[in-house]
């Protein structure tokens, strides 16, 4: 794929999933704008790699659930490089996959669902709806968010975190009908269990052999995993698909 001349602004690219989206796009030939959140040493190490890797890249750090924080975010980046042509949601709310310490349903509050909704759909929320008046205006663009296969098969029933992730694939559902017209795409990329990760450090080694003993393709994701299919969807390639959710768990689930 050859992503010259696009800028991509990834969230929650500092490490995880994220960096490696943002270190695929780049080396692809992408402008990639980094989003951090606190580390600035781990969001700049992104950034040297993204530039090793054959494009360019710069951190910006902004609390994307912070509805002041998030247009200024995106005039940064705009500034920087001028346009957005692809938007990843990928932060979220800090969450520990760990199946024994998890709470149960009796055990939540609604706080706790609020915590995650405002990490997956607040923040993606305001991201959208700041990048759209470029997008418009140049009647192009891709948007692509990061769900969870947990959505369609709870293997583990993490109910606060599960729901916002259901709701953000609602919301891409609904936003890809309004913006089809206007030539932007939205759809979703939704991995099983990636490890390593910040959320999946805990995750007991009997876990994932459980996971990747019910996986076809027998493990569970790595980081780079997810790289192909992300930059599928921001790309031409994909370009008659809209409102789709890619499921990305070697298997775990079919659909």
């Amino acid at each position: 794929m050859d992503f010259t001349d696009k800028v991509v602004l990834v969230t929650g690219a500092s490490r995880g999933i994220g960096a490696a989206i943002a270190k695929a796009f780049a080396a692809e030939g992408a402008s990639v704008a980094v989003n951090y959140l606190q580390s600035s040493d781990a969001a700049e190490t992104v950034v040297a790699a993204c530039r090793q890797a054959g494009g360019d890249a710069s951190a910006f750090q902004a609390d994307v659930t912070d509805s002041e924080a998030v247009p200024v975010l995106v005039n940064n980046v705009l500034e920087t490089f001028g346009k957005i042509d692809i938007l990843v949601n990928n932060a979220f709310r800090p969450y520990v996959f760990d199946p024994e310490n998890r709470k149960m349903f009796w055990e939540l509050d609604w706080s706790h669902y609020q915590t995650q909704i405002d990490g997956a759909l607040l923040s993606t929320h305001g991201l959208c709806k700041a990048v759209l008046p470029d997008m418009r205006r140049r009647a192009q663009g891709a948007i692509v968010n990061i769900a969870t296969d947990l959505v369609a098969r709870p293997t583990i029933p993490y109910h606060d975190y599960t729901t916002a992730k259901a709701a953000l694939i609602g919301f891409s559902r609904n936003l890809a009908v309004e913006t089809g017209p206007l030539g932007i795409r939205v759809n979703c990329v939704a991995p099983g269990l990636v490890y390593p990760t910040e959320g999946s450090r805990d995750t007991k080694e009997s876990v994932k052999d459980m996971i990747s003993a019910q996986t076809p393709l027998g493990r569970i994701a790595t980081p780079d995993d997810i790289t192909g299919p992300v930059l599928f969807l921001a790309s031409p390639w994909s370009g008659f698909m809209t409102g789709q959710t890619l499921y990305v768990d070697g298997g775990l689930v079919m659909s």
